[in-house]
């Protein structure tokens, strides 16, 4: 695809990425030449995922602040989409009647581990052996535990210490 082309590159700048963002085609083969046609279920996806394109594309490059403005954004980004997906998760199970222990299982644990298979599964495929996907969800899942019940533990503790 065109953005593994850039990625190649690495120096792809700030305005770079947001022009990545928004172009739709051409696409770039295997041979590194460029092929022009979009399909028509190239550009629907394309379409909708726009805005979660831009939204990536507000991370600054890499050699920012020697990666920490990256970072940083990311990691802002992160809260803020977590925060708004509690609040979808919380409205719709309130307007259809889930108790909220419910919702957080079904719509939320759904709405995290869904990208990690959808990942897990890229991993799959682009390796010879298994190794990689596996690596992806031990990693993916010991994230999800340690910190998912590590940092609200250790809020909760120095918030009673306190």
């Amino acid at each position: 695809m065109l953005l593994d082309f850039f990625i190649a590159e690495k120096e792809v700048s700030w305005s770079q990425q947001f022009k990545n963002a928004c172009i739709l085609g051409p696409s770039i083969d295997e041979d590194n030449l460029v092929v022009d046609d979009v399909s028509a279920a190239g550009a629907v996806w394309h379409f909708f995922s726009m805005f979660w394109k831009v939204v990536g594309a507000m991370v600054p490059p890499v050699k920012v602040w020697g990666g920490w403005a990256a970072f940083l954004m990311a990691l802002a980004l992160i809260g803020v989409i977590t925060t708004v997906v509690g609040q979808v998760a919380t409205v719709l199970g309130c307007v259809i009647s889930l108790k909220p222990s419910v919702a957080g299982i079904t719509l939320v644990a759904m709405g995290t581990s869904l990208p990690d298979t959808l990942a897990s599964q890229t991993a799959a495929r682009s390796s010879p052996d298994a190794d990689s996907a596996i690596g992806n969800v031990t990693g993916s899942n010991s994230v999800n535990v340690f910190l998912g019940m590590g940092i609200p533990w250790l809020i909760g503790s120095v918030y009673w210490k306190v």
